[in-house]
C-alpha cells in the first residue's frame, strides 16, 4: 500500500521533435585518443548476458539474440566463470568440427563444447583500463584476434580476480561511428582503422 508519505513526481510534455534516446543504447561517439573506460561495457552497471554450460548452442544463440550480443559468459551453477561462448564458436565451423570429431549430430553438442574456457584466456587489469586510451585497445584485440576481450579487477589479498568489463570491436566501431558490414575480425579492424586514419 502506498502511504501519504510518497507524492507523485512532476511530469512534462514529451517533445517527439526533441527527445533522444539516452544512455547505453546511444553511447557516446569516441576518437582513438578518448579514454578506454568510455568503450567499455561496465558489468557493474550492466547486467552480463549468461549461459549455462549445459545449455545446447541453439538455445545459447537465442540468448544472444534476445540481449543483442554476440559473447555470452559461461556461468556453472555456484555463479564461477568457466568461459565464453561467442556468435563465431556457435555459428562457425568449430561445432562441425567437434561434432565430426565425437561422431555426433551438432544439435547434440552443448555450451561447454564449443567454448573458450577461462583457463586459456587473457584478460585486461582494469588499472591498466583506466589509464588506457580506445586505441590501446584496438591494438590488444587485434594482437590477440579476438572480437572481445575480458577487464578484470584483482584483489591481490584475497587472491582472487572479479569480471568488471568487457570490450567488443564491434561497440566500438559503433562509438567510432564505424558501419560495420560483416563481423570477420579481420574486416571489423580495416574499419576501425580507416576512422582513426579520417580522424
Amino acid at each position: 500500500m502506498i502511504n501519504d508519505r510518497y507524492k507523485p513526481l512532476p511530469q512534462v510534455a514529451v517533445c517527439t521533435g526533441g527527445c533522444y534516446v539516452g544512455g547505453a543504447l546511444n553511447p557516446a561517439f569516441v576518437q582513438a585518443d578518448s579514454p578506454a573506460i568510455e568503450v567499455m561495457t561496465d558489468l557493474t552497471k550492466i547486467p552480463p548476458a549468461t549461459v549455462s554450460p549445459q545449455e545446447t548452442l541453439q538455445a545459447a544463440n537465442q540468448h544472444m539474440l534476445l540481449r543483442g550480443v554476440r559473447l555470452l559468459l559461461v556461468v556453472e551453477r555456484n555463479g564461477r566463470i568457466s568461459g565464453v561462448v561467442t556468435a563465431r564458436d556457435l555459428m562457425g565451423e568449430k561445432p562441425i568440427l567437434v561434432a565430426q570429431a565425437r561422431g555426433s549430430k551438432r544439435e547434440e553438442l552443448e555450451v561447454r563444447d564449443v567454448m573458450t574456457s577461462l583457463e586459456v584466456m587473457e584478460a585486461i587489469k582494469l588499472n591498466d583500463v583506466m589509464r588506457a586510451e580506445v586505441g590501446h585497445i584496438v591494438a590488444t584485440l587485434k594482437a590477440c584476434g579476438r572480437q572481445h576481450t575480458l577487464v578484470v579487477e584483482e584483489d591481490r589479498e584475497a587472491n582472487k580476480q572479479t569480471l568488471r568489463g568487457i570490450f567488443s570491436a564491434s561497440q566500438i566501431a559503433r562509438q567510432l561511428g564505424v558501419e560495420l558490414t560483416t563481423h570477420e575480425v579481420a574486416r571489423t579492424f580495416a574499419e576501425i582503422e580507416a576512422a582513426f586514419a579520417g580522424v
